[in-house]
């Protein structure tokens, strides 16, 4: 792992100038997860995003990486053996759904699931040998509901939780932060590292709201308690709001806490515009908190932040949250350069680095 930079350090350019090589990964094989007709997690949902990243200048100074499956190894990591095998028979013998019938599933599911899981690992694997300084997955299906073994709210496999014991477990990292700022609570997420002290999460939600978990009062147990942190907002709730949120809760949490690589849950329906649910934020202000995380990940892990779409269904609106996300993680866009190339793909390592540490 490479010693984190000073404040006043460049990243990765010569002179002085701050260039960040942010690495981007899609994949079409997550289209191939079908969920039916009028379900709000669809493909298009990613379709209509990549085609408003391709109009964007920077995109083309993206590292584009290629994910790779998922090695089930660390899927159980998370995931119950059990619930992992229930997984792949009810994909695999076209059962309509699984657990839930929100958790709309087709024959080609847990191949699509396994190959999200394993885009979060790539990214962390590109992290390690110096080929990223930070990383977004442009991914389905989301994660962050998906408990050790139950499937819930969308989700089949926890994308981001496999993205921490991963961290952990092979890159050497021990204290990760994981921020969700889903307009829906990361149960499976909390649920998951909550009696973790080494792992810190922090969640803003509309609250009280689908799945019923995230008050205040939750903070952890055990061993973990103190580690987790909820904020939740109320219906209404907006930029002035989050923004106040952020600087006495979210803040103030993650640089006590000093994590070695934060990890983002991001979702983008806490949007004015999204269908479902009831919080007001703008554009802009997606950008504002993915600039507040930069800054800490800057303070005391070298930059480290890989972010993985979790929630945002509106057609318009998710594509525009998505494209400021990533024009602050690459430099706030750096300059408009019209014509610029388009860097040739990563493919996935064939074998991963050791380690972070």
């Amino acid at each position: 792992m490479r010693a984190p930079r000073t404040e006043n350090a460049p990243r990765n350019g010569a002179g002085g100038n701050a260039v960040t090589a942010t690495g981007f990964l899609y994949d079409p094989l997550f289209l191939e997860h079908d969920t039916g007709a009028g379900h709000p997690e669809r493909r298009q949902r990613l379709t209509t995003t990549l085609k408003e990243l391709q109009g964007r200048s920077w995109f083309a100074r993206l590292r584009k990486l290629a994910a790779r499956r998922g090695e089930e190894e660390w899927v159980r990591a998370v995931h119950a053996p059990d619930y992992v095998r229930r997984a792949e028979h009810a994909c695999r013998n076209g059962a309509p759904f699984l657990d839930v019938p929100d958790v709309r599933i087709c024959k080609n599911s847990y191949e699509v699931a396994l190959r999200a899981a394993g885009a979060t690992l790539e990214l962390a694997d590109r992290l390690a040998d110096g080929t990223i300084d930070n990383g977004f997955a442009l991914l389905r299906p989301p994660g962050h509901h998906a408990e050790t073994a139950l499937a819930m709210g969308f989700c089949l496999f926890n994308n981001a939780a496999i993205l921490v014991r991963y961290l952990q477990g092979r890159h050497g990292l021990d204290k990760i932060a994981v921020l969700d700022w889903d307009v829906h609570h990361g149960n499976g997420t909390q649920h998951c590292f909550e009696q973790d002290p080494s792992v810190l999460y922090i969640s803003l939600h509309q609250y009280p709201f689908y799945p019923g978990t995230g008050a205040a009062h939750e903070t952890g147990d055990g061993r973990g308690r103190g580690a987790t942190v909820n904020c939740p907002m109320a219906a209404g709730s907006g930029d002035a709001e989050y923004r106040q949120a952020f600087r006495e809760r979210v803040l103030p949490a993650l640089n006590a806490f000093r994590p070695e690589a934060i990890v983002l849950s991001a979702g983008f329906d806490a949007h004015r515009d999204d269908p479902l649910a009831n919080i007001e934020l703008s554009t802009e202000c997606y950008g504002w908190m993915s600039r507040r995380i930069l800054e800490v990940a800057e303070r005391h892990c070298a930059g480290r932040v890989l972010s993985l779409l979790e929630g945002g269904y509106h057609p318009r609106a998710l594509p525009a949250c998505v494209a400021s996300h990533l024009a602050e993680m690459c430099g706030n866009g750096g300059p408009e350069t019209a014509g610029a190339e388009d860097a040739p793909e990563i493919p996935p390592r064939t074998s991963p680095p050791t380690n972070l540490a």
